[in-house]
């Protein structure tokens, strides 16, 4: 029965009810030994009846207790009087969240200060391993202060996923908690997917309830509405929400991007930390109080993203021809200044998947797509595009092309040239007049060249390009050996030169050949790329990663890549290179910016994510390092170093189990060993590390010495680093053109022996 006026539970006097849910009722009492006013917090029958789930929950208080923050409210104490479990708790002077949502959503200035400060309580709170399960509005208070407080935090318990999968079916309202034999796992229009599904939760899970109430604060709606409690789960579950800038015309493209990674699907596609969503909030709110230029929401913006065409041949093996078409429009596309295109690497995700065209848009974040198929049939091919606006569907263009393989270049400049004109009409307002016509031939023409004009050299260069992307030892020889028949027919080939210049990189890369011979042959075509044609970016990529990794020549490097920017500022490979030279010469924010750029034109990209992950790595930011990482093995499991680095980003938040699970699953053997041994020497099992080191030495002192430098500087044994630094040095190890951002090799910074040799690395000139 509800406590009345007046009642006394032990020395608190209870002075009214202020609210009551599935977790128990609330009361506002005073606190008579030390005269204060205090909020308590009755427990179900149902908790407090049963040993197993009092002692759960009270650990989970206990952990819960431990939160000092000032956007979380304060737990004092777990107590019983007659019979009657209550907890005691900081009581908040205010009003809940719930009741500030108005119609047409906050003003920005409040909605940041808000959302800001709730998005630093779940950092806080995830930080020490607590996670809310049943965030939402009524479950945060809002000071007289404007201080935000937030609720319950840790305190609701899931359900198993069979109760919680039936509790989510029969719920009776869409506003209470649902409860599974008493059990609270969540209210039903601000959980997750997976607590619908009565999936494992985790911090991700918060995240989306977060994106609901940022969604909720902005717009003075919710995104999944319904009459009832399962109409609602069936538009969490499936139902992809307006675009926030629709619903209202005045929010900034950025912040639908943060709302929109917080609503993903699947936990490993969301935002992965709530510092992360925090920090892109602090930085918005700073570019917009600083007057900065804010990126346009996806909708209005001049950014395309072409999707791999569709082979309709008879003959399967016509499908490199489908993709190289594809692909070279992309390489052209992304040479038009002014205009963004989405990089390879994320638009080939969607390579013979039926997702909408709306989902496709959102996860790359582009206004536009273009679509098309491919028949080919001996020397004819038809070619039918079509360009759609993501936000409505709606076709702006669409043509069908009947030519020979003769007229092929005509028919990709023409496709080129129509998809740049009507994204600048109808997008940014262009007048389509001859001038402006004039303008697009000319530019495209420009961003066509280097590309050679025999079909049959053409057409072995695509098989080559369709090859090398396998990037399997036996594909990359396939591809080179396309390319020396391409070029034997077409040497004016610019472009087959530069992917020739690639094959032969990733066969050095992966050792899959003698790197000598791979390197000098890589740098041979990328050089002869160049002198066909200077302007000729990916040239300037090729020849940028080779002064970067096997040259050593800081300064070249750098300009090829800003070269490659300067001519393909779509072209997120370059962002990358110039990444890594800025975090080597200490420009670490710089780098993370440049990442975080390449991340957001390749937004499916593995290897941009790994990227990024390792900068954070390298800027001591282990938790945004984590959320990165798994973003990257998330989108490609299997590729090599993913785990390996992840298992470093764990180890430096010392949680160590953790990171020799993520460790074994390394696919590449060096990775796996070096990982493995720095993680077991951490945890103290000094002989397991030992044997480790040994087999790293034993296998890899050829072509591994930057590694087993790394693992012996993480075992304070700096002579011997010092000595395998040294040999690294001697074989030309690509590893060393990346030493500075290493936090393996952190402990070697102190010891002279670090600066004379960084200077014989050429970073320090004096």
């Amino acid at each position: 029965m509800p406590l009345s006026t007046g009642a006394r539970l032990g020395t608190y006097e209870i002075l009214g009810l202020l609210g009551a849910g599935g977790m128990g009722e609330v009361y506002r009492a005073r606190d008579t030994r030390l005269g204060r006013d205090v909020a308590v917090k009755v427990l179900p029958e149902a908790v407090a009846s049963s040993p197993d789930r009092l002692a759960r929950f009270e650990r989970e208080a206990r952990m819960v207790a431990g939160l000092n923050h000032p956007n979380i409210v304060t737990l004092h104490s777990i107590e019983e009087e007659d019979g009657v479990r209550f907890l005691t708790m900081e009581l908040v002077e205010g009003q809940s969240l719930a009741s500030l949502v108005t119609a047409g959503g906050l003003p920005l200035p409040l909605f940041f200060e808000l959302s800001i400060s709730l998005g630093d309580a779940l950092a806080a709170a995830h930080e020490r391993g607590v996670v809310h399960r049943d965030l939402k509005p009524g479950n945060v208070m809002v000071t007289r202060q404007d201080r935000v407080k937030v609720l319950d935090f840790g305190l609701a318990r899931i359900a198993g996923p069979k109760k919680a999968a039936e509790a989510a079916t029969l719920a009776a309202t869409v506003e209470e908690p649902i409860s599974g034999a008493g059990e609270v796992s969540g209210t039903v229009p601000y959980m997750a997917p997976e607590q619908i599904r009565g999936d494992t939760v985790d911090a991700r899970t918060d995240l989306f309830a977060l994106g609901i109430i940022l969604y909720e604060l902005a717009t003075g709606r919710r995104p999944f509405i319904g009459a009832t409690g399962a109409d609602v789960t069936s538009a969490i579950l499936r139902d992809t929400p307006e675009p926030i800038t629709r619903v209202r015309a005045d929010l900034p493209g950025d912040l639908e991007r943060i709302v929109d990674r917080c609503l993903e699907k699947s936990p490993r596609d969301r935002a992965q930390t709530a510092l992360d969503v925090c920090n892109d909030l602090r930085r918005l709110k700073h570019t917009l109080d600083h007057g900065e230029s804010v990126k346009p929401a996806p909708q209005d913006a001049a950014s395309i993203a072409v999707l791999p065409f569709v082979n309709r041949s008879r003959d399967e093996e016509d499908e490199y021809f489908s993709d190289g078409l594809a692909d070279e429009l992309l390489n052209v596309l992304a040479k038009i200044r002014g205009l963004r295109v989405a990089a390879r690497a994320s638009s080939f995700q969607f390579k013979g998947k039926s997702e909408d065209l709306a989902t496709i848009g959102r996860k790359l974040n582009v206004a536009t797509l273009l679509d098309g198929s491919v028949r080919k049939a001996g020397n004819r091919v038809r070619i039918s595009v079509q360009l759609v606006k993501v936000s409505d569907g709606y076709h702006l263009w669409s043509e069908t092309y009947d030519r020979t393989l003769d007229d092929i270049f005509a028919v990709q400049d023409d496709i080129a040239k129509s998809v740049v004109k009507e994204l600048r009409a109808t997008l940014l307002g262009e007048e389509p007049d001859s001038k402006a016509r004039r303008q697009v031939e000319a530019e495209v023409a420009r961003a066509a060249r280097g590309r050679g004009q025999n079909t049959e050299s053409h057409r072995l260069a695509l098989q080559a390009r369709h090859m090398i992307e396998r990037l399997t030892r036996e594909d990359v020889m396939r591809g080179i050996e396309y390319l020396r028949q391409a070029l034997e027919l077409d040497p004016e080939n610019a472009l087959a030169w530069a992917d020739l210049s690639r094959a032969h990189l990733n066969m050095a890369g992966h050792g899959w050949a003698p790197p000598e011979e791979e390197v000098a042959a890589a740098r041979a075509a990328a050089q002869r790329a160049l002198t066909i044609e200077p302007d000729l970016p990916e040239g300037h990529v090729m020849l940028g990663r080779i002064q970067l990794y096997f040259d050593w020549d800081w300064k070249k490097a750098k300009a090829s890549y800003r070269r490659a920017m300067e001519l393909a500022p779509g072209n997120a490979i370059g962002r990358h290179g110039a990444g890594i030279l800025a975090a080597n010469e200490g420009r670490i924010e710089e780098a993370l910016e440049l990442y975080r750029r390449a991340v957001e034109q390749d937004p499916l990209s593995s290897g941009g994510y790994g990227r990024l992950g390792i900068a954070y790595l390298s800027a001591g930011r282990p938790a945004e390092a984590e959320a990165a990482l798994r973003k990257s093995v998330a989108l490609a499991p299997q590729r090599i170093q993913a785990h390996g680095h992840l298992a470093l980003a764990l180890l430096a938040q010392r949680r160590l189990d953790e990171a020799r699970e993520e460790a074994e699953k390394e696919t590449d053997a060096l990775h796996r060993l070096l990982a493995l041994t720095v993680i077991y020497h951490a945890q103290g099992r000094s002989s397991d590390s030992d044997e480790l080191l040994r087999a790293l030495i034993e296998e890899w002192a050829t072509g591994g010495a930057f590694q087993i430098a790394e693992a012996y500087a993480s075992r304070d044994e700096f002579d011997a680093s010092f000595g395998w630094l040294e040999r690294a040095h001697e074989q030309r190890d690509p590893g060393l053109a990346e030493i500075q951002g290493s936090t393996l090799l952190r402990s070697l910074h102190g010891d002279p022996r670090w600066g004379a040799f960084l200077k014989k690395m050429g970073f320090v000139t004096s």
